[in-house]
């Protein structure tokens, strides 16, 4: 089993972590959403870890083969160079914002809650810088303008 195959098995952990991220999204209005009590710290515990697997989730899955596309919605998208480019800038602007807030949180809140929730939300970012990497690699794969036509490979 080669490297490049391995990596892309070991990215199907993303579903696991990504539903462990949802479940403690949800948590918090099972057990109810009442701020003014010690459930508060609760629901920011929740958070927190439902960024982290977030986070860990989006990280695993930029583990997979970059030559290949999941759906057609992301064949068409990586295939145009202008949304293809559009998808890059949404997803660098988002994962810098998402670090650039976390440490801002982190070091300006003195609440240890709100530091650890602030710690999510940078390993969030560092799974978008994650993605943003495997993104440039599909869309520079998978854009039509930059293919060369089978005659030409030939004719090389």
């Amino acid at each position: 089993m080669n490297a490049k195959l391995l990596f892309h098995y070991v990215s199907y952990l993303q579903y696991p972590l990504l539903f462990l991220a949802l479940f403690f999204a949800y948590r918090p209005y099972f057990i109810g959403m009442d701020l003014t009590t010690e459930k508060a710290s609760i629901i920011l515990q929740n958070l927190n870890n439902a960024l982290i697997f977030m986070g860990l989730g989006i990280s695993f899955s930029t583990l997979q083969d970059t030559t290949k596309v999941q759906n057609k919605l992301s064949k068409k998208i990586w295939e145009h160079p202008k949304g293809g480019k559009i998808a890059i800038i949404v997803i660098a602007v988002m994962a810098f914002a998402f670090i650039i807030y976390g440490l801002v949180g982190y070091l300006s809140v003195g609440n240890t809650k709100l530091k650890e929730v602030s710690i999510g939300i940078v390993v969030l970012g560092i799974g978008f810088i994650g993605l943003l990497k495997t993104s440039i690699e599909i869309f520079e794969n998978h854009r039509k303008d930059k293919r060369i036509p089978i005659n030409e490979v030939e004719a090389h």
